[in-house]
C-alpha cells in the first residue's frame, strides 16, 4: 500500500466498522434488516459531502475496489451449491420464475424510464437476488459509476424496508399461511436481513422458511453474475472494435469472479469447517462494507441530479413486479 493511500483507506475502515455497529442496533423480528452495505453508502454520503474529507484522503478512497473484489471472493465460500437443489422442483420453480421474470421486466422497466443500462442491471439484480449483496457484486463486473451504486442501493433498501413493514400485516389480514407466506418473503423481498426480519415477524415457521429460499435464491448469484460479466464483456468488446482502440485483452474479464467460483466449490466440496465458512463470510462482508464507503465517500450529491427521481420509482414498480410474480407462483405450485 502506498504511503498517500493510508489516510483514505482508514477512514474507510472507520466507516465501515461504524455502519456493522449500527446495523446491529436496528431490530426487526429479532433481526437485523438494515444491511450495513446501505449505512455504509449513506454514511459515506454524509461525510463527504459535508466538508469532512481532506484532499489527501481522495487518493485512498479512490481505491474501494480492491477491498470490493477481496470481499467478493471471499463471500463465495458462503455458498454451497448443493443447496440450490435441496428445496425440491416446485420450490426450484417458484424461484427460478420469479427470479427470472422479474429480472428482464424490471431492466425493461429502467430502459422505457430511460435509466443507463448499469443503473438499470443494478436495480434488477438488487432487486431480484439478494439487494445491496448482488449490487456490490455487480457493480464492478459492468463498471458502473459510484452514483449509479449508490443511487440502487439507497433504492433497494427504501422498498426493502418498506416490505418488512407492510407485507406482514398484510398477509396476516389476508388469512396466508405460515409456509406460503415463508416462501413469499424468501422470493419477493430483496435483502436477506429484511426477509429474515419479515419472516420472523409473522411467525417462526415463515421465518425458518423464508430463510431456507432465500439461502437458495442467493446461490443463483454466482452463475448470474457470470452471465452479466460476459455479456458486458462481448458489448465492450464490440464498441471497442467498431471505434478500432485497442483492448486489454487481460483486464476485458473480470478474472476475480473465478475466485468467488473457486471458494463457492470449494466450500460445496466441504473443504471449509462451519467455523472457516464463518470467518471468511464475516471478512468477505466487512471487505464489501468497507468498500462500499468508498463508493459512498467518493460520491457527491450533485452527481445524483442527473439521475432524478426515476430510479426509486422503477425501483417500487420492480418490488411490485418481484411481489405479483411470486404470488401467482405460490398458488399456481403450493
Amino acid at each position: 500500500m502506498k504511503k498517500e493511500h493510508i489516510p483514505g483507506w482508514l477512514l474507510m475502515v472507520a466507516v465501515g466498522v461504524l455502519s456493522m455497529l449500527l446495523s446491529n442496533l436496528v431490530v426487526a423480528g429479532g433481526k437485523h434488516p438494515l444491511e450495513a452495505t446501505a449505512l455504509a453508502v449513506i454514511l459515506g454520503l454524509l461525510v463527504r459531502n459535508f466538508g469532512f474529507v481532506p484532499a489527501s484522503f481522495h487518493p485512498g478512497i479512490r481505491q474501494f475496489e480492491k477491498p470490493l473484489i477481496w470481499g467478493v471472493i471471499l463471500i463465495g465460500a458462503t455458498l454451497n451449491f448443493k443447496e440450490i437443489g435441496s428445496q425440491g422442483p416446485q420450490m426450484l420453480a417458484i424461484i427460478l420464475v420469479t427470479m427470472t421474470v422479474s429480472y428482464f421486466v424490471i431492466y425493461v422497466l429502467g430502459r422505457l424510464f430511460k435509466l443507463s443500462p448499469t443503473l438499470s442491471t443494478l436495480l434488477s439484480v438488487g432487486t431480484t437476488i439478494c439487494g445491496g449483496s448482488a449490487i456490490a457484486i455487480t457493480a464492478p463486473l459492468i463498471k458502473a459509476k459510484e452514483e449509479e451504486t449508490c443511487y440502487a442501493i439507497g433504492t433497494i433498501t427504501l422498498w426493502g424496508l418498506a416490505a418488512i413493514l407492510f407485507y406482514p400485516p398484510i398477509a396476516k389480514s389476508l388469512g396466508a399461511g405460515d409456509v406460503a407466506f415463508g416462501v413469499f418473503a424468501g422470493t419477493a423481498i430483496h435483502a436477506t436481513p429484511q426477509v429474515v426480519g419479515a419472516g420472523f415477524i409473522f411467525s417462526d415457521l415463515a421465518g425458518t422458511t423464508a430463510t431456507a429460499v432465500k439461502l437458495v435464491r442467493n446461490c443463483f448469484m454466482a452463475p448470474l453474475a457470470f452471465l452479466i460479466a460476459a455479456w458486458f464483456t462481448r458489448t465492450y468488446l464490440q464498441a471497442a472494435a467498431q471505434e478500432k482502440r485497442k483492448v486489454n485483452w487481460a483486464k476485458a474479464f473480470p478474472w476475480f469472479l473465478f475466485g468467488y467460483f473457486v471458494m463457492a466449490g470449494l466450500n460445496t466440496a466441504g473443504y471449509f469447517s462451519a467455523k472457516e465458512v464463518g470467518g471468511l463470510t464475516w471478512l468477505g462482508r466487512f471487505l464489501i462494507v468497507v468498500s462500499m464507503a468508498g463508493i459512498g465517500l467518493n460520491t457527491t450529491f450533485g452527481a445524483f441530479k442527473k439521475v432524478g427521481f426515476k430510479p426509486l420509482v422503477v425501483g417500487l414498480l420492480g418490488a411490485l413486479v418481484v411481489a405479483a410474480c411470486s404470488i401467482l407462483m405460490i398458488a399456481a405450485l403450493l
